[in-house]
């Protein structure tokens, strides 16, 4: 698929799906399959969202190597091209990238999302080399994930620009360093869909954006695609007061929970429980959530105005 197709597939809300856990920490495919049927029959539809799997939301650090093709063969054959899939591919070296690259594209995905090779303490020029070797060995969209705060990271935005000529890089995963601006991301968006990861939708939208990276899509969508509409129909303060409603209390809440024991998924996994589709906890070291942390999750939530059932044995 060539970069303009990828580019009208590969944007809107991109939904970090959580891994779908039993209860001795083992993976859910099952589950996992009928959460994609539900997400797309819930809109996250080609256009308008993509299902991002495999990333540190997805536990792919936590993940084990032989779990990843399962996992993508799983979500692609129940997605059946009514969303674009996305998998992770994080912090590897080119040839190890370019291995599950071409494993995740032969078993479905139409794009992934692949971090800089930090381990190998990567020049910018050894980037562009990176990213270049990948482009030219697959046929699937590629959105860089700019994990700048890692070691050996930072993409420079030159950088960027020079990656415009490889034809399967077409997205990036926006979030500028301190001394960068944030809108030094107009200068890219005529070139790659630019997708904001820094809880700023709307400041991205202004700036010539095309998607962000959900919050909690995975347990309501609909909350986030109606975001998406009035980002899409420039109604730009009615977008930033629902996202606010929404992420202000839940990130305060994050920070609170982490200190009892850590863990990206925890918090969405959570979400996912009070909202009536349990996929499991994260696994260990992280500690699974208490009643009293789900009841505040549930208290958050309700506060933003979501239909949160009631537990169970609760009388409605």
């Amino acid at each position: 698929m060539n970069r303009d197709e990828l580019r009208e597939l590969l944007r809107g809300v991109i939904v970090a799906t959580t891994t779908p856990m039993d209860d001795s920490y083992e993976l859910d495919l099952g589950k996992m399959y009928e959460l994609t049927q539900w997400w797309v029959e819930s809109g996250l539809v080609n256009g308008k969202a993509c299902i991002k799997i495999a990333s540190v939301m997805g536990e792919v650090p936590q993940l084990r190597e032989a779990e990843f093709g399962p996992l993508v063969s799983t979500v692609a054959q129940a997605a059946a091209g009514r969303v674009p899939v996305i998998a992770g591919i994080h912090d590897k070296d080119t040839i190890r990238t370019i291995e599950d690259a071409k494993k995740a594209q032969d078993l479905g995905a139409l794009g992934l999302q692949v971090s800089p090779p930090m381990y190998n303490d990567p020049t910018q020029d050894d980037m562009l080399r990176y990213f270049e070797a990948l482009s030219d060995a697959i046929d699937i969209g590629v959105m860089i994930y700019h994990s700048h705060w890692m070691p050996h990271c930072r993409i420079e935005v030159d950088t960027f620009k020079k990656m415009a000529g490889f034809e399967q890089i077409m997205a990036i995963k926006w979030n500028s360093p301190a001394d960068v601006p944030y809108e030094s991301m107009a200068e890219l968006t005529a070139d790659f869909n630019i997708l904001d990861n820094t809880n700023q939708p709307v400041r991205c939208y202004q700036n010539g954006g095309h998607g962000f990276l959900d919050h909690q899509a995975t347990a309501y969508p609909a909350y986030e695609l109606r975001i998406l509409e009035l980002l899409e129909s420039g109604q730009y303060e009615e977008a930033r007061q629902m996202w606010e409603r929404l992420t202000a209390p839940l990130d305060e809440l994050y920070a609170e929970l982490a200190t009892r024991s850590g863990g990206q998924a925890r918090m969405k996994k959570g979400v996912m429980a009070v909202m009536g589709r349990p996929v499991g906890s994260q696994r260990p070291p992280s500690l699974p959530l208490t009643e009293g942390e789900l009841d505040l999750i549930r208290a958050a939530l309700r506060g933003a105005g979501w239909p949160v059932p009631e537990p169970a044995g609760v009388p409605a």
